[in-house]
């Protein structure tokens, strides 16, 4: 019987999360029951919302359970079926969560078509990300030619897909990253007209020079000083797509302006959750297929080897240790 390595929540954080709150486990591989699949997973996505997970605070999604295997996207291939809908050899995307092997009675699951594209993409701009950055830039913020959007973490899983797709909508997109190697990414690489460094001193006077026209769309992924700093360069009927805030979630809370700010600029602000919208992911992840497969779309990885290590790549995401999207090559 194969090992099964799998990585628990052993403990919830009472402050920023370590290494020390997860436990990692060995067990048998599980065998498919009637109706089930057997999936060994090749990549695991690493992202923030994982974060807000570990505490037990009410919020839009359950609690991680202590004692049980961590829960987080997952690409592999199908070693045995009991389900007519998957075979043998079939590449998969769904949620098998921290562990080498899983089972499943195929709801989470989509066959994927791993030949044209490597697998792991169906975690980063083909998948739960990208279709993130499609949502919120296409149903809130919905650029027009002309006008700028502004996207924090910009060359993340989430926001390197936004601004590529902003300037194929004909938006002057303009980022926001920490540190001079991820700004020249977003330029040379991404097309963003210009990245402002959030870690340098001086920040602000270079997102004002960054922003001669104001800011008529902005995707946050941030929170913090970058969120402020934009949203005091709104423009009168912008647009503020909510998709993260992470800045937050081991920090200070992220403080709304001055209300008066929303009547004086009547701006749109909304949060979104993407999986309330399941109906538009196949729209969503063909656009995003059509594009990668034209050499439109661009993106970037930071793959850590070994299940055991998630838990401190989790930790190293949170602070900024990835360029692009976070994954763990599962041995």
């Amino acid at each position: 019987m194969a090992a099964n390595l799998q990585v628990l929540l052993d403990n919830r954080p009472t402050g920023k999360v370590s290494p020390a709150n997860f436990r990692t486990v060995e067990t048998a591989a599980p065998a498919p029951g009637p109706g089930q699949v057997l999936v060994r997973h090749q990549f695991l996505s690493l992202d923030p919302y994982m974060r807000g997970r570990l505490s037990d605070a009410k919020s839009y999604a359950a609690p991680q359970e202590v004692g049980a295997v961590m829960g987080g996207g997952t690409v592999g291939i199908v070693e045995a079926s009991n389900d007519p809908r998957f075979k043998a050899g079939d590449a998969v995307v769904g949620m098998g969560g921290w562990q080498r092997y899983g089972s499943s009675d195929g709801r989470d699951l989509r066959v994927i078509d791993a030949k044209a594209i490597p697998i792991q993409a169906y975690l980063g701009p083909l998948g739960m990300p990208g279709v993130t950055a499609w949502y919120g830039l296409n149903k809130i913020i919905a650029p027009k030619g002309g006008e700028t959007v502004v996207v924090s973490a910009a060359t993340g899983a989430v926001g390197s897909v936004v601004g590529q797709l902003a300037t194929l909508a004909g938006a002057r997109a303009v980022g926001i990253a920490g540190g001079p190697e991820k700004c020249a990414y977003a330029v040379q690489e991404l097309g963003y007209a210009v990245c402002v460094d959030h870690k340098s001193p001086h920040f602000a006077d270079e997102m004002k020079a960054a922003l001669p026209n104001g800011v008529d769309g902005l995707f946050e992924n941030v929170g913090g000083e970058p969120f402020a700093q934009a949203m005091r360069r709104l423009n009168t009927f912008s647009r503020v797509a909510i998709c993260g805030l992470i800045a937050s979630y081991e920090g200070a809370p992220t403080a709304l302006p001055d209300m008066r700010v929303f009547l004086v600029k009547r701006f749109k602000m909304e949060g979104f959750i993407v999986s309330d919208h399941m109906d538009l992911w196949p729209q969503a992840i063909g656009e995003l297929a059509g594009h990668a497969a034209a050499g439109r779309l661009k993106w970037r990885e930071t793959i850590r080897d070994g299940l055991e290590n998630a838990p401190q790549a989790l930790v190293d995401l949170l602070h900024g240790g990835n360029f692009g999207k976070m994954l763990i090559r599962i041995n």
